[in-house]
């Protein structure tokens, strides 16, 4: 799953062993189970760490560090969530914004301008929505996902929404 979220497969497959793991794991545990260098497990580590999805740990008596993930499937979904707006659509939103303050200078810069600036407002409106999400509590986000498309039927019953396509009866 790893590679398909952009992280290269050796991260992720580390993730995974920490991940299933039912008690935390030094860098030498992870490169002998997986066969990986200790180098290539150090540097995934790195990564792992980077991206808040694993965590630090000593144990008493034991001088090595070990490393740990969140068990909660919703918490590394909202880390993951954060960090890739972190990483990829706040800088995204910044080249817009700077891209929009400059003066068109011909009718093709218009038009980019007027194309960027439609992309814009709807990352915006994309994380104005992600932002109410976040705030909500696991129950009731799991409630809200749980509806689906029921909200669009909802929305259309009460004249909300024009012109989507109908709703499943």
């Amino acid at each position: 799953m790893g590679s398909r979220w952009g992280i290269n497969r050796t991260v992720g497959q580390i993730y995974a062993l920490i991940f299933v793991s039912p008690t935390p794991l030094n860098a030498d545990d992870i490169a002998t189970k997986l066969e990986f260098s200790r180098s290539n497990v150090s540097m995934g580590l790195k990564e792992l760490q980077a991206w808040r999805l694993v965590t630090l740990r000593h144990l008493p008596g034991d001088r090595r560090e070990y490393f740990e993930a969140p068990t909660d499937a919703w918490e590394v979904f909202r880390t993951l969530a954060e960090e890739r707006r972190r990483r990829e659509i706040e800088p995204t939103l910044s080249m817009l914004r700077n891209a929009l303050l400059e003066e068109p200078t011909d009718e093709a810069d218009r038009i980019a301008q007027e194309r960027m600036r439609g992309m814009h407002e709807l990352i915006e409106l994309m994380m104005t929505w992600f932002d109410d999400v976040q705030r909500l509590d696991r129950r009731t986000l799991e409630q809200l996902m749980a509806m689906g498309a029921k909200v669009q039927r909802l929305l259309e019953f009460t004249g909300k929404v024009k012109g989507g396509a109908p709703a499943k009866a």
